[in-house]
């Protein structure tokens, strides 16, 4: 049987802990309308695409790292060490096979930077900029300049998205999260719900596949062969 890593319990009270209060605050009449998860919303992805997407993972050694909520660089720090330990170890990029879910609190880093600016992502999601230290009006991970990122006794490392996939790590993000915070923007702004979720699915980072929910991503990485990591 494949070992499962699980973080420490500590960990894993506090992110039930998040979801509990984020579930109780969209209960409260934030969401505004019904979650749609079904074949016949307009702006569902279709689960055959993602199944499709899957069968372009390939390696000798491949990892999917479950993120669920920003936590400084680590969610894209973890796949960048996986690949230069691997290729220390005797084993190239292109021989490795990534993928990283976005979901649940995570979700923003799958959007472009238009998107955070109108909808204030950095600060819905407690996302601070390194320089600014205000809450970040762009994602801080899409195509960062040379040098942002430093690593102590190891100096820069290139841990944009981008730089990530040109490496051919594979990113997913959850529609499940998107239906949510989306509807829930919408509530808090007397807006239209699908109208955002579609500028949402059309504003998704090149690259990004949809999922019909992380979970289910998750689930199925594994079944393809890749060990799990909660990387938050």
């Amino acid at each position: 049987m494949k070992k499962i890593n699980q973080p420490p319990l500590n960990q894993r009270r506090t992110f039930l802990k998040q979801f509990a209060t984020g579930a109780a605050v969209l209960s409260t009449g934030i969401l505004t309308m019904p979650l749609q998860l079904s074949a016949e919303s307009n702006s569902a992805p279709d689960v055959s695409d993602a199944d499709e997407w899957f069968k372009q993972l390939k390696g000798k050694h491949k990892m999917v790292f479950d993120v669920t909520q920003p936590h400084e660089i680590f969610p894209f720090a973890w796949p960048r060490v996986f690949l230069l330990t691997n290729s220390a170890t005797g084993t190239s990029e292109k021989e490795c096979g990534v993928v990283v879910i976005l979901r649940h609190n995570a979700i923003p880093y799958a959007l472009g930077n238009d998107l955070w600016e109108k909808y204030k992502l950095g600060e819905m999601f407690k996302v601070n900029d390194d320089e600014t230290k205000a809450p970040a009006i762009r994602n801080p991970f899409w195509q960062p300049k040379p040098g942002t990122f430093k690593v102590p006794g190891i100096g820069e490392v290139q841990i944009g998205i981008n730089e990530l996939q040109a490496s051919g790590v594979m990113f997913g993000a959850c529609d499940v999260a998107m239906t949510v915070y989306s509807a829930a923007i919408a509530g808090q702004t007397n807006q239209d719900a699908a109208t955002i979720k579609k500028e949402w699915l059309a504003g998704l980072l090149p690259g990004v596949q949809p999922m019909p929910s992380g979970i289910w991503a998750v689930g199925r990485a594994q079944e393809h062969g890749c060990s799990y990591c909660f990387a938050s």
